[in-house]
């Protein structure tokens, strides 16, 4: 498979009837990606920040919380002490993307705040793909039937659970294809 083949792939989640389309991995900050290890999957907004997290094996994701973002130290303090509380090893940001494939004005914002992250947390990060993800976040937690209080508190971190599961589907689904017939 060429890069350009999978940077172009489409793929249908079993559970989800929303496809959505993987950032080309090249748009990675940091150096290398590792192997295994926990990665952390965020939905940024400029008031509440999403945050999920994958098991070392990055086989399960569940959401980890949802941040108030308060100033640029107290930002960097919960951020570092995540790292180290929940052993992180490289991140994946929801990038907002145009439905036509451009990005969109917010893309920029998420681009700075990956920046910031990185200078501070020096783990290496990837953008992934977040079209659809509040949607079906929203429609998940519908079906929860929560009130709009429990909804808008759980809405970013279950929107980071999305970004983060379908970025290690579209990862495995490369990997094996990557991977030597014998």
């Amino acid at each position: 498979m060429t890069d350009s083949d999978s940077n172009n792939r489409k793929f249908d989640t079993a559970s989800h009837d929303d496809q959505f389309l993987a950032i080309p991995i090249e748009k990675q900050i940091g150096e290398t990606w590792p192997t295994e290890g926990r990665i952390a999957g965020i939905d940024y907004g400029t008031v509440r920040i999403g945050l999920s997290i994958c098991d070392p094996t990055r086989t399960w994701v569940s959401p980890l919380t949802t941040y108030n973002r308060r100033n640029e130290r107290l930002d960097a303090q919960f951020f570092v002490q995540t790292q180290k509380n929940e052993n992180i090893v490289s991140w994946v940001l929801g990038l907002p993307i145009h439905c036509d494939g451009r990005e969109s004005q917010k893309s920029s914002q998420v681009r700075e705040f990956a920046e910031w992250l990185f200078e501070l947390t020096k783990l290496p990060i990837r953008f992934f793909d977040e079209r659809y993800t509040t949607k079906l976040a929203n429609r998940l937690l519908g079906e929860a039937e929560l009130t709009n209080k429990q909804r808008k508190r759980r809405i970013d971190r279950v929107a980071a659970h999305l970004i983060l599961e379908h970025f290690l589907e579209y990862d495995k689904a490369v990997r094996e294809d990557e991977t030597p017939q014998v």
